[in-house]
């Protein structure tokens, strides 16, 4: 329920929703709409979206290979306990570390983390 109010909430006492006005009510719809009309046509273009480093990243994990990413602090580093199938080795020492370090942490970004279950 939206209330008409022109008195702003306390300081973190109230809602602050409470003081929304219908125009703030319809600006949170259109944007929600906007949004959501973007995500569809951003699936309608389907890979032209993704980009070089998920291509990467992808490419990688389907060839087999096993690093795992490692984020702390927004530090990402790369472990690698489990020996990779040669041909996932060969594709990440020709084509990952190959890139400067801004593109292969992008790429390492991709990869399956060790931080979630």
């Amino acid at each position: 329920m939206i209330s008409i109010s022109t008195v702003p909430p306390e300081n973190g006492t109230d809602d602050a929703r409470c003081a929304d006005t219908q125009e703030a009510e319809n600006d949170r719809k259109r944007a929600l709409e906007t949004a959501q009309r973007n995500a569809r046509e951003a699936t309608a273009r389907g890979s032209d979206t993704e980009t070089q480093s998920l291509r990467l990243a992808r490419e990688y994990l389907r060839l087999g290979g096993h690093r795992l990413s490692k984020i702390d602090d927004n530090i990402i580093t790369v472990r690698h306990w489990d020996k990779d199938p040669p041909e996932a080795e060969r594709f990440w020492q020709e084509r990952v570390e190959t890139l400067s370090s801004d593109e292969r942490r992008q790429v390492e970004h991709f990869l399956p983390t060790i931080n979630t279950p």
